[in-house]
């Protein structure tokens, strides 16, 4: 596994399918087959093409900012903050992809937490 290539592949995912909603560019880094965890969005590619019309109908200023990002094997995992309206707090959000030996993406997982207005802490959720 080329751990660094599949940080990056991952990275360019965020960027083309999140941040420019750009479902051309990102379906190229997605494999054959794409399993989907996110009980909200489909498998597929289709379900991938699906949420990236969603994004840009309902939230065409999203914004998804890499803080952090790991590779183990073919899995990259990536703690992001989401910005869905500008202005807004965002949410703290953990992906888990996993990619197959040619670099593509073929399995996403995630886990969401809103960022509070508040907290009892100063140390922030990044």
């Amino acid at each position: 596994m080329d751990l660094e290539r599949n940080k990056q592949t991952v990275l360019a995912f965020y960027e083309a399918g999140l941040n420019q909603k750009d479902f051309e560019t990102a379906s190229k880094l997605i494999g054959d087959r794409y399993v989907q965890h996110n009980p909200k969005i489909a498998d597929g590619i289709e379900g991938f093409e699906a949420f990236a019309r969603q994004l840009r109908e309902d939230f065409p200023a999203l914004r998804a900012e890499v803080k952090r990002i790991f590779a183990d094997g073919d899995f990259v995992i990536a703690h992001v903050h989401g910005v869905r309206v500008p202005g807004q707090p965002g949410t703290a959000i953990v992906d888990i992809f996993r990619l197959d030996r040619n670099g593509k993406i073929v399995e996403h997982w995630d886990v969401m937490q809103p960022i509070p207005e508040a907290a009892e802490n100063r140390n922030g959720m990044f």
